[in-house]
């Protein structure tokens, strides 16, 4: 097994797809758990639409959630990548048993303080008397079993960054699976709606906390979980969350991101505006998933062979990972321009819903195309440890470009268009920064000797 997942020798196109596929399919399965839950309520009867934007002004606050788990599994898992490319087994088990403890204290630290703060923040967020219940109703669920959440999405890469994605798409193929037979019992048969699609994923998501446990306790994990390294230690600690802030930033900021857009939204258009939103952020989470599954398939490759010291590797990986990225991102785009209308029937289907938001998804998604300019480039800083400029394009696109456009645009005689029409403008601000640096920095580095490995 340790041969097989030798990732300096053989194919690279072969490598980076045969991880990469299975990869696609868990995170596309995963964005399932939201998106399912959003068509089911979007389309219930009388109350989908108000229904449907509560679910999306709980966006931010399940994505922060999220956040802090990809701290530590996005961290972990290409560090581990790095490591064991670098044979330094001892390191990387200490790795994952420091990751196992910083979960556990994460998953009860984060959601005891949502819970505390989740009405003010809601209706900070853009919502209304009519949509808050909703919103309530479904994030105290949610909160109350986040754990397993962040065990989930938490533990998950550590079995990607070994070469085990086929498993890796297991975890989260079982939880959504299940997520999909119980969303109808619970919403319909139970007559629960928006708590029962909150339960419905609790329930999901603890199956699947508890299949990606067992495999990391049992005989085929090649990094054993040791009591000893469940105990913290700084060095360990630092080395984590220094290498995953770059992806906690990402989704940190677009939970923030969120909140300002259905803020604005809300101020400029109203609630049938933060619908939209909802829609075309579900949208996104789908059709652009596997530019992400793509990419994350390609880190423990890039990193192993980074850390043994293989950088002609490494450039093929990056190049292989951008061709597909591009082919990819520029048929998306094609299909958003196109298909608006049946994109947004998916969810529900009222007319004047349909009306207002097909001119204003062809705005937002007009530069999408653009993106595999940055996903390859800040993938690839992940996997080779430059976790400074990862962390900074993060913040460039989200917090530098995107919020105050977001919040400037409207007020600049843009209107409600303004606002959707923010992301493009940052995408291709940022895409471009992105790319241009990765070139000059990281790849010009890859044409020098190895200076030594990581240890």
């Amino acid at each position: 097994m340790q041969q097989k997942n030798d990732f300096s020798k053989g194919s690279i196109p072969l490598t980076i797809t045969r991880l990469a596929i299975p990869m696609i399919l868990a995170m596309l399965v995963n964005a399932l758990y939201s998106v399912i839950d959003r068509i089911y309520i979007g389309h219930l009867e009388g109350i989908g639409q108000s229904a449907l934007t509560g679910i999306g002004l709980c966006y931010p606050i399940t994505m922060s959630v999220a956040a802090f788990s990809y701290l530590i599994g996005n961290g972990g898992g290409p560090l581990t990548s790095i490591l064991r490319g670098s044979k330094n087994q001892e390191q990387a088990e200490k790795v994952l048993g420091n990751s196992i403890t910083l979960l556990v204290l994460l998953g009860i630290l984060v959601p005891v303080l949502c819970l505390i703060v989740k009405k003010p923040v809601l209706y900070l967020f853009g919502a209304s008397d009519v949509t808050y219940p909703y919103a309530n109703s479904y994030i105290t669920i949610y909160l109350l079993g986040s754990l397993s959440v962040m065990l989930t999405l938490g533990m998950n890469p550590f079995l990607t960054a070994q070469g085990f994605s086929r498993t890796g798409m297991m975890t989260v193929m079982i939880g959504a699976v299940c997520n999909i037979i119980l969303d109808p019992v619970f919403i319909f048969l139970f007559h629960m709606d928006v708590a029962g699609a909150a339960l419905a994923t609790v329930i999901s998501q603890t199956i699947s906390a508890i299949w990606v446990i067992a495999f990391l306790l049992g005989k085929k994990n090649l990094i054993p979980v040791r009591k000893k390294n469940l105990r913290l230690e700084r060095k360990t600690v630092a080395r984590i969350t220094g290498l995953g802030v770059s992806t906690f930033i990402m989704n940190i900021t677009e939970a923030a991101i969120s909140a300002v857009f259905n803020s604005s939204l809300a101020r400029f258009g109203g609630d049938i505006y933060v619908t939209v939103m909802t829609v075309a952020s579900s949208v996104s989470q789908l059709v652009f998933m596997p530019m992400n599954g793509f990419s994350q398939g390609a880190q423990p490759v890039t990193g192993f062979n980074y850390g043994a010291g293989e950088y002609a590797r490494v450039k093929k990986c990056f190049w292989f990972l951008f061709g597909c990225c591009a082919c990819y991102a520029v048929l998306a785009w094609a299909v958003l321009m196109v298909f608006p209308a049946q994109l947004i029937r998916i969810f529900n289907s009222d007319p004047e819903l349909i009306r207002v938001a097909v001119p204003m998804f062809r705005v937002f998604f007009c530069m999408n195309f653009i993106f595999c300019m940055q996903i390859a480039p800040q993938n690839t800083f992940v996997a080779m440890g430059e976790a400074k400029k990862a962390t900074f394009f993060a913040l460039y696109r989200k917090v530098i470009l995107l919020i105050p456009l977001i919040l400037i645009l409207p007020r600049v005689g843009f209107g409600i268009t303004g606002v959707f029409a923010a992301e493009p403008v940052a995408d291709t601000i940022s895409a471009v920064t992105c790319f241009t640096t990765f070139m000059l920095t990281a790849y010009r580095k890859l044409g020098k000797k190895p200076e030594g490995r990581l240890s």
